[in-house]
């Protein structure tokens, strides 16, 4: 197959450009906003507490994802040039800082609105996939997470990389992390579970599905595999979601189910 040829600037306005990659965090950001009002009555939250969630969230994915590619993936790079760190558009952004990043901040908005923090979490883990898939589709559109070569029918060479046909991992990705993650935690929590629950399988399925497309995934260019020879930073970081994941599921058959989400299910229904 050969590579889309989709310019990763999706609008120019003289030298304003405004990139798809970009465009996709809009995308995330409002699918989450639409979703948590829909939901907004579980928690007993207001359409304007989901506004102020989402603030609180966005500021955690954008300084908990650039802090977290710079530790992990790009500390030469920080040493060499502290400002380097605030070049947003030049390296990336690492999930897992951007996950510990609203982590913190959904500590914080569920202290302001006295709720349980996995009471919380599990509010927030069905509305993060969406956001995940379309930022994957923006790597994609940047010629970003390349493959390893196969010889597999939808194979396609990618642009500086030789013609050779790769994995196109990003797309992977996509459908693990955004279509299959979504479908399972919305169904899975369209009905009162215990608290945990939803939290746990998102982390687990998560790292279980980002572990599995690393074998198939070009580690970083400048990191390279850091073990065994097949071992890559993104797997040693997802295997304590994976851990984290099975134990919040299996401290989560301990609890309860969570009363608010099943009072406000009823009364909808009932209504």
């Amino acid at each position: 197959m050969n590579y889309p040829d989709i310019d990763p600037v999706a609008i120019a306005i003289g030298p304003l450009q405004i990139h798809w990659y970009g465009l996709m965090y809009v995308v995330g950001f409002v699918a989450a906003w639409l979703l948590g009002r829909y939901r907004a009555h579980r928690l007993g939250l207001t359409h304007d507490d989901i506004g102020d969630l989402l603030f609180y969230a966005a500021i955690g994915v954008v300084a908990g994802g650039r802090l977290g590619y710079v530790l992990f993936y790009g500390m030469e790079q920080f040493l060499a040039n502290p400002l380097w760190a605030f070049r947003l558009w030049d390296g990336g952004m690492s999930f897992h800082g951007g996950l510990i990043g609203v982590l913190l901040a959904a500590l914080l908005f569920a202290r302001k609105k006295n709720l349980a923090f996995f009471q919380l979490t599990d509010f927030i883990a069905p509305l993060v996939p969406i956001g995940l898939g379309a930022g994957r589709i923006g790597n994609f559109i940047n010629h970003e997470l390349p493959g390893r070569v196969s010889d597999l029918p939808w194979a396609m060479p990618f642009p500086h990389l030789g013609p050779e046909p790769r994995h196109p991992s990003a797309l992977y990705e996509f459908a693990l992390e955004g279509v299959v993650l979504f479908a399972v935690l919305w169904w899975i929590s369209s009905r009162p579970r215990r608290r945990g629950l939803v939290s746990g399988l998102f982390l687990l399925l998560y790292g279980v599905f980002r572990f599995a497309v690393e074998f198939v995934r070009l580690p970083d260019a400048h990191i390279g595999f850091i073990a065994f020879g097949w071992v890559t930073m993104g797997m040693l970081l997802t295997l304590p979601m994976i851990a984290a994941g099975a134990a919040l599921i299996a401290w989560s058959r301990r609890q309860a189910r969570d009363e608010r989400v099943a009072v406000s299910t009823s009364a909808q229904e009932a209504s």
